[in-house]
């Protein structure tokens, strides 16, 4: 039974920082891509960050350069280092994996692409 907890959202001022953790249990495919996924009220879910075995990654446009995400393997855990937070970065986080890698990595940051599915954490930021 794949398992995905996400922590580390919360309540931060702009230009602050977070860190969000997606620890996977029951998870130990070779292969894979995962990502993060962000969905505010009103708005369809987005991705914001993915990263597969290979080592690739690949962002949304909006968080270039002020997101980071990483994984460790020995803790199986996925990380998502948010910098320079904007109040427009407020939602839902979640974390998502899917057991392939895909030819281009960019298809990792499209949510119907990834099948395993935490239950979010939230951020919000405020001006």
């Amino acid at each position: 039974q794949v398992q995905l907890v996400e922590s580390g959202g919360g309540s931060v001022q702009a230009g602050g920082s977070l860190r969000l953790s997606c620890a996977a249990s029951g998870y130990t495919y070779s292969s894979y891509c995962m990502g993060w996924f962000r969905q505010a009220p009103g708005k369809e879910r987005e991705g914001v960050a993915a990263i597969d075995s290979a080592g690739s990654t690949s962002y949304a446009d909006s968080v270039k350069g002020r997101f980071t995400i990483s994984k460790d393997n020995a803790k199986n855990t996925l990380y998502l280092q948010m910098n320079s937070l904007k109040p427009e970065d407020s939602a839902m986080y979640y974390c998502a994996a899917e057991p392939t890698v895909y030819g281009v990595i960019a298809v990792c940051l499209a949510p119907a692409s990834l099948g395993y599915w935490g239950q979010g954490t939230q951020v919000a930021v405020s001006s």
